[in-house]
């Protein structure tokens, strides 16, 4: 059974490169959800915001743990902003996909909020899952192809789940 998790947390290069060398992740596509337009491309994406695809074998990882690695590469307080980038294209959100993800997500902001680990109170949007639309060939893999690109994705802080 394929399971997957979509979420975006500013540009999805830096995301996608963190990710991909977690256990249990089997597959990231870039891409974009959440707005308006069919076919959006990097210049054209109105509401949408940067968002990975995540494949993972829920045998290695779970969509919990998966949050917890989530909210420890971005700053969920900054509201569509990560780093440099700006604009609600960088905006830190879930799409869920049913109701038992969207109460699991619901409470891990929760859990992140009563952590201590940020002094302003998580903006993390819920939102349910519409159309993933995979972005440019170019977006793939980016930081593999261009090792010095640019991200602002690095780890915050210590696991959520210790």
């Amino acid at each position: 059974m394929m399971h997957y998790a979509y979420l975006a947390g500013g540009c999805f290069w830096g995301l996608e490169e963190l990710f991909r060398k977690q256990p249990g992740i089997m597959d990231i596509e870039a891409g974009y959800t959440g707005g308006k337009n069919d076919n959006p491309n990097y210049y054209f994406h109105s509401g949408h915001a940067e968002a990975l695809k995540i494949h993972y074998d829920p045998k290695k990882t779970s969509f919990k743990e998966i949050l917890d690695f989530f909210f420890r590469v971005h700053d969920p307080t900054t509201l569509n902003q990560q780093g440099n980038d700006r604009g609600e294209a960088y905006r830190s959100a879930i799409f869920y996909q049913n109701e038992k993800e969207k109460k699991e997500a619901e409470e891990f902001i929760e859990l992140v909020n009563k952590s201590g680990k940020w002094k302003d109170p998580v903006v993390t949007m819920l939102e349910p899952l519409t159309t993933f639309w995979t972005a440019e060939e170019f977006h793939q893999d980016y930081l593999q192809k261009n090792p010095g690109g640019y991200t602002c994705h690095y780890i915050h802080t210590d696991s959520y789940l210790k």
